[in-house]
């Protein structure tokens, strides 16, 4: 995990425009909103999924970067005043408050459209398999996706809502773009057959949810200072979580089935799966 880290670190480094170029606030501010932290849980997705089908690294590099570069637009915008309104992200201040909104609102739409300039600027394998890649992360970030999901998530505060609801809300605002990490990795390397696309496409969709039921977790039981982010202000915005609608017990005893059935949809792959399986169980045991 920490030699993928740093390589998607690096590679983000290389891709986000330099502080000395002009605007110069912007792209520092982008960098800012980037770089430094976060577990990179995407991009180690993608690089798990890419040994499946021995995709080239350099490849992997351009599809992660693609993939965090959404997440961290996502992130920006979802701090803003007018969305979830914090002011911690990554154990600093968020970038609306370490800069203004405007660039906030700036930051985030630079960020996104760099992430489809990498993906279609340099050769990623087949061409048609390169343009799936493009189509799947839009339609991972948009209104039936990411967008959408957090449009569900604003209106539903307050709002008590069934189970079968809470998955779809998550499903798209947190897993889309999970499921859009793994698929873009093993795309970039050479063609699965449908039995294995259908599992590998089971276990994203697992590992998405399975995600967000630890957040909701975590944002009971972890401090501030652990996450790194405001503790609790989920149930103090009255937002609907699994916590709230299944209780601690019941949410802990639904990530183990979660990441059961995740793992299980790897088993056609057997031993290859292996970097998958240690990240399903990283995203379920995880402390922060």
């Amino acid at each position: 995990m920490a030699a993928t880290q740093a390589r998607v670190e690096a590679a983000l480094a290389r891709h986000l425009p330099g502080s000395d170029c002009i605007p110069h606030r912007l792209h520092d501010a982008m960098r800012y909103a980037t770089l430094g932290g976060g577990k990179r849980v995407r991009p180690l997705l993608a690089f798990a999924a890419g040994e499946l089908t021995g995709a080239n690294a350099e490849q992997l590099d351009t599809v992660a970067c693609a993939v965090e570069l959404i997440h961290a637009y996502s992130l920006v915008h979802d701090d803003l005043p007018c969305m979830d309104d914090d002011v911690l992200r990554r154990g600093r201040p968020t970038c609306h408050v370490e800069y203004d909104e405007p660039t906030a609102l700036l930051v985030g739409d630079s960020l996104q459209t760099l992430a489809f300039e990498l993906l279609a600027g340099q050769p990623l394998g087949d061409p048609r398999q390169q343009l799936e890649m493009i189509t799947l992360l839009a339609h991972a970030s948009g209104s039936r996706g990411m967008a959408g999901g957090q449009a569900i998530d604003l209106a539903s505060v307050g709002k008590p809502l069934e189970q079968l609801e809470l998955e779809l809300m998550h499903a798209l605002k947190t897993g889309a773009l999970i499921r859009a990490a793994v698929l873009l990795g093993a795309l970039a390397g050479s063609p699965l057959s449908a039995e294995e696309r259908s599992g590998l496409d089971r276990f994203a969709k697992r590992a998405g949810l399975l995600f967000q039921v630890v957040d909701d977790i975590l944002d009971c039981t972890a401090s501030t200072a652990t996450l790194g982010k405001t503790a609790g202000k989920d149930e103090a915005a009255d937002k609907p979580t699994y916590v709230a609608l299944l209780g601690l017990e019941a949410a802990r005893e639904y990530a183990e089935e979660l990441r059961t059935d995740a793992l299980a949809a790897l088993s056609i792959f057997g031993q290859r799966a292996g970097r998958l399986t240690q990240l399903a169980d990283f995203i379920c045991h995880r402390q922060f």
